[in-house]
């Protein structure tokens, strides 16, 4: 999984991972999960982590 395209557009917004995790209603340790790679994101999940950073599935989660 494209882990840093998530932290990079989080920083860009200006969001601590605490933020994120608010938004998308998981704990600041599951932000820092899937930003290392360590945990995989259910579909619906990673949908509203879209959602909260204003980017589509494609951009975040497919890689390049």
């Amino acid at each position: 999984m494209p882990i840093n395209k998530i932290k990079f557009r989080r920083m860009e917004l200006d969001m601590t991972q605490g933020d994120l995790a608010k938004a998308v209603g998981v704990t600041r340790q599951t932000i820092g999960l899937i930003e290392s790679g360590k945990y995989n994101p259910t579909l619906s999940l990673c949908i509203n982590i879209c959602k909260s950073l204003g980017k589509t599935l494609d951009e975040l989660f497919w890689e390049d």
